[in-house]
């Protein structure tokens, strides 16, 4: 499989080694990214990197508790202004009315909802919406959580909306808890929830990663391979609370030093209640979306040649 050098500058991107060892990493494992970037930590130069493309597509994800129901969903538009526009927020806003309370099986079902205060469905509302926005509008994604206590949060006007779910025992308000567990979610992206989730496969990847990574250490490669995997197993621990999000480290150290778990016991605990984290959704506006790089300069001078036939 052949690369570019746009593959290499990714790689960096993604691993924050230099472009000679990413181009190396490419060339050793055949343009795989994946395989790449498992070469690059074999040899010491990279910690696991996050494979999510990156962000492109504009519009907005939004979170919200509607009477008692949760509700997280993506929009997209063709440009962040129109995605800021006062039409397009409500209308997002109403379209996570509709989840909430109409609970549609998926997109589909969704756009043939009948839109709040209007006799016309999600589908005729937002071809509506297209003719006056004057932009292509998708309903990309959405979830929710009808059962327990959901703390919604969305992050610098839209580009993440996480959802967070509680199971909560004692007549306390857990918002506080909640908005803290998201943001966390929102700015660290955990792989799994818990290390009780993580996949054997996934383990058993990372066992492979850092025995290999002992192998190509000098210090090392001469122990035995049942120590070596000894060591690997304990490192383990190192992984969880990279990837998992309560074992994670707590990023508020103001609120609490420890996991985030702990964080959640603890903030239960004085409020006098306690606290299970049971699930979450976290979306990031236009997450694995390709857009269009437009060539500006050539757009105007395709207009301006169209102007002159």
């Amino acid at each position: 499989m052949a690369f570019t050098a746009q593959d290499v500058k990714k790689l960096r991107e993604m691993t924050n080694v230099g472009m000679m060892d990413c181009k190396k990493a490419l060339q050793a494992t055949d343009g795989d990214m994946d395989a790449a970037i498992d070469w690059l930590r074999e040899k010491g130069l990279a910690k696991a990197a996050k494979k999510a493309g990156r962000v492109a597509a504009e519009g907005v994800a939004y979170a919200a508790v509607i009477d008692g129901v949760g509700v997280v969903i993506e929009v997209n538009s063709e440009t962040d202004f129109a995605a800021k526009t006062g039409a397009f927020l409500d209308l997002v806003k109403n379209l996570a009315k509709v989840v909430a309370t109409q609970n549609p099986a998926d997109v589909e079902a969704l756009k043939g909802c009948k839109y709040p205060d209007s006799n016309l469905t999600v589908t005729e509302i937002l071809q509506e919406k297209v003719m006056s926005i004057g932009e292509n509008i998708q309903i990309r994604r959405f979830a929710r959580f009808a059962d327990n206590t959901s703390v919604a949060y969305v992050h610098a006007g839209g580009t993440h909306g996480v959802l967070v779910n509680l199971a909560v025992t004692g007549d306390i308000d857990v918002t506080e808890i909640g908005k803290n567990v998201a943001m966390q979610i929102a700015a660290m992206n955990p792989k799994y929830w818990d290390k009780s989730l993580v996949p054997q496969a996934d383990v058993d990847h990372e066992m492979q990663v850092q025995v290999a990574l002992m192998d190509n250490d000098p210090k090392m490669a001469s122990k035995p391979a049942q120590i070596k995997e000894k060591i690997a197993a304990g490192k383990l621990n190192a992984f969880y609370k990279e990837n998992c999000l309560l074992q994670q480290d707590f990023v508020r150290s103001d609120l609490f030093q420890g996991s985030v778990e702990g964080y959640i016991a603890d903030a239960a605990k004085k409020l006098g209640g306690t606290v299970k984290f049971v699930d979450a959704v976290h979306y990031t506006k236009g997450e694995g979306i390709e857009k269009k790089a437009d060539d500006f300069a050539a757009e105007v001078a395709a207009q301006i040649a169209g102007a002159q036939k």
